[in-house]
């Protein structure tokens, strides 16, 4: 059952960080262990958020799952995922933005799952720590590749 919790001052504003967090549809292109994303249609709710719905393929040596996950979008401070799909019990994946002094922003995130695999639960702990920093420096990258390296 990983669970992390992390809160990290970032240079870039709030508003940049949740465009570049709700960007689900170009994960493949920087985040990795993800081999394929599909994104349905953005659909606009009554209270001014957004909800989408995305397929993800993650693979990793001779492991490729495939998992469904509904987004839920209040620009630009908080991002939600809600598990649907796949070879998990449960997954809850929440990001909070925050503008700081001087332009930049604090992101508060966090994410709690469980596969039904034993076996996978296993090899997700032993793993995890790796893959989360390596998933947080890929955000990172990403951020200097759209909007620039900031001191």
């Amino acid at each position: 059952m990983p669970k992390h919790r992390e809160v990290r001052q970032l240079p870039w504003s709030a508003t940049e960080m949740f465009d570049l967090v709700a960007d689900v549809g170009r994960y493949g292109e920087f985040l990795p262990w993800v081999k394929g994303m599909r994104v349905g249609p953005v659909q606009g709710q009554a209270d001014g958020t957004a909800v989408l719905v995305a397929d993800m393929v993650v693979g990793f040596r001779m492991i490729r799952e495939s998992f469904r996950s509904r987004v839920l979008l209040d620009r630009p401070g908080h991002l939600h995922v809600d598990y649907l799909d796949g070879p998990m019990k449960y997954l809850f994946n929440d990001w909070r933005f925050r503008s700081t002094d001087g332009g930049g922003c604090e992101i508060d995130f966090s994410v709690d799952f469980q596969f039904r695999n034993r076996a996978f639960e296993a090899l997700a702990g032993l793993f995890f720590a790796e893959a989360f920093e390596k998933m947080v420096a890929a955000f990172v990258a990403r951020a200097e590749v759209l909007y620039g390296p900031r001191a």
